[in-house]
């Protein structure tokens, strides 16, 4: 069960105007389509894409345009943006010697 800071701070929350200067991180995470996790990953790893007031991060139009965009391209704080390495079977690996053109 989630706790009062997930359901105060951790969840998407419409913004009371779409088109509004200024929005939080629950608001921009709302109007992007992403969850607030991803976001703030994002925003950790891009701070330029960002300001904050106080201890409250906001972002305003340009960040939220460069964000969207970031996302599109596919972004690099998304889980599955990680290579992992091919595990080949043994059945996979071929055991006789090709045939030579002779």
């Amino acid at each position: 069960m989630p706790g009062d800071k997930y359901e105060k701070y951790g969840r998407p929350i419409p913004p009371a105007d779409p088109n509004q200067e200024y929005m939080t991180v629950q608001e921009t995470a709302h109007v992007l389509s992403v969850s607030v996790s991803w976001l703030r990953r994002f925003l950790r790893d891009h701070p330029k894409m960002h300001s904050r007031l106080g201890r409250r991060i906001v972002t305003d139009r340009a960040d939220r345009a460069a964000i969207y965009g970031a996302k599109r391209l596919g972004g690099t704080a998304h889980r599955g943006s990680k290579r992992r390495p091919v595990h080949r079977s043994a059945a996979s690996v071929r055991t006789t010697p090709l045939k030579s053109a002779a």
